[in-house]
């Protein structure tokens, strides 16, 4: 099998991040971006000739509805359509604003492509609820898969974490949400804290994926940008009594956990923030989730933990591990996952 063709619809926050997700994947190759408008994100890529991850040359292509001049103004160089990039490609990531990749959707059935969808469309889009750990083989070969949004993402890693060592039935969270992304200015809170409905959607977004735990929630919003936290109350099946310690193995086995301590320096979320930039990390990213050791606590029977989810960038190996399956890549989640990891350095922190 050559290297799989991959497009990626909408050049925004995540969108970025799947681009360069894909162009580390080595056996992969990053054939397009499309966007809409010449935003900064398209401003800076320019400034750097075009070059994303890995000094692959990033091509544009325009959707429909762009301004052609305005490109052209800024010059940014184009290398044609949406349309033109669907037809060159075996799978489009697609990361456009909410609702914008069912639409898009008529063009990849249309191009006879398979495509990746982003947590904020509707399940309905896809065939598949995917997350790499949790179902991976329930997305082999499929034509349309759907991730979790990114604190569905994180959680799952965890509770699958834990779900596979010692079997969860259920499972309480409390998820204190950013509000918005670094950048963001269409909505914030100032001075205050806002809350949802329960339950949140994360919580049955994991029934979804792991309909064997019973899962409920509750959403705080909170005035701050780098990173939301969520707290578990994981619960092993048939009242068996789960372990600080046994737990703490496991999290630690798992590349895409990174376990960490606050006399480490972890106080909160900026902690993660401020590492990612002294590791030299593109934009501050980390694809790990956080969890911090001290907060690993017996409750009865029960097991109490909370873990940073880094908003920007979690999702992205999902992601990776999605187009594996759907293009059926590697046939398990074992592999799958391990591929990903690979080609991301994933896990590298547990090498030292």
């Amino acid at each position: 099998m050559g290297k799989i063709r991959v497009g990626v619809a909408g050049y925004g926050t995540i969108g970025q991040r799947l681009a360069d997700g894909v162009a580390l994947q080595g056996d992969m190759e990053l054939v397009g971006i499309a966007d809409l408008a010449p935003t900064l994100s398209l401003q800076a890529l320019r400034e750097r000739d075009m070059i994303g991850a890995n000094g692959v040359k990033y091509n544009l292509y325009l959707v429909d509805g762009a301004d052609r001049a305005a490109f052209d103004a800024a010059k940014i160089p184009v290398a044609g359509t949406f349309e033109e990039l669907c037809g060159k490609v075996d799978i489009m990531l697609d990361s456009s604003p909410g609702g914008v990749g069912a639409k898009n959707k008529e063009l990849y059935e249309k191009a006879g492509i398979k495509a990746v969808f982003q947590g904020g469309e509707k399940n309905s889009v896809a065939d598949v609820f995917f997350h790499g750990y949790a179902n991976y083989e329930k997305g082999l070969g499929k034509r349309y898969l759907k991730l979790t949004s990114c604190n569905t993402t994180g959680l799952i890693r965890t509770v699958d974490c834990l779900d596979r060592a010692f079997g969860i039935e259920k499972v309480a969270i409390t998820i204190v949400r950013r509000v918005a992304d670094p950048g963001d200015y269409h909505r914030g809170l100032t001075n205050a804290l806002q809350m949802d409905k329960a339950p949140n959607h994360q919580a049955v977004d994991l029934m979804t994926i792991m309909p064997h735990i019973q899962a409920t929630g509750i959403l705080i919003h909170t005035p701050v940008t780098h990173g939301h936290i969520i707290t578990v109350v994981a619960s092993g099946k048939d009242g068996k009594k789960l372990h600080r310690e046994a737990a703490l193995e496991a999290f630690r086995s798992h590349p895409r956990i990174r376990v960490v301590s606050i006399d480490q320096g972890f106080k909160g979320n900026a902690s993660f923030f401020k590492y990612a930039r002294d590791l030299g990390n593109r934009r501050g990213d980390m694809y790990e989730v956080g969890l911090w050791e001290d907060s690993v606590v017996e409750s009865g029977n029960d097991l109490m933990y909370a873990v940073n989810i880094p908003q920007e960038s979690v999702t992205i190996p999902e992601t990776m591990d999605a187009i594996r399956a759907a293009m059926e890549m590697q046939k398990t989640g074992a592999e799958g996952t391990a591929a990903t990891n690979r080609y991301l350095d994933i896990g590298r922190f547990q090498r030292l």
